[in-house]
C-alpha cells in the first residue's frame, strides 16, 4: 500500500506558515487543531478522511484551545461530551482567561 494521499484543505486556514511545505504527518496534531478550529464542512470532512476519527478524537480531546463554538461541533463530530474536552475543563477552571 503507498502513500496516502494528502488531504485536501483551504489555504486561508494555514495562513501563517508555508502551506507547501506543511508535513501533515509530522505535524497532525497543529492540522488537526487548526482545521477544526478554522475549517469549513468539507476541510473537517477531509481531515477526518485522511487521520481517521480515533486520531482526531485523540487530538481534540487533548487540545489546549478550541473556539466555544467549534468545541461543540468538535464533540459532535467525534461524539463525545463536551466536559471530557481538557479546551473545556480549562476554561470552566480559569473563566477569567475566556472573556469571549
Amino acid at each position: 500500500m503507498g502513500q496516502k494521499e494528502k488531504p485536501v484543505f483551504e489555504k486561508r486556514i494555514f495562513w501563517d506558515v508555508d502551506f507547501e511545505k506543511l508535513d501533515y504527518d509530522a505535524k497532525a496534531r497543529f492540522v488537526i487543531e487548526r482545521v477544526f478550529e478554522r475549517g469549513d464542512v468539507q476541510d473537517i470532512r477531509n481531515c477526518r478522511r485522511y487521520y481517521g476519527d480515533e486520531k482526531i478524537s485523540e487530538v481534540l480531546l487533548t487540545a489546549k484551545f478550541l473556539p466555544e463554538t467549534r468545541m461543540y461541533l468538535a464533540a459532535a463530530v467525534i461524539d463525545k461530551p463536551i466536559t471530557e474536552f481538557r479546551c473545556y475543563k480549562l476554561r470552566q477552571s480559569n473563566p477569567e482567561l475566556f472573556p469571549y
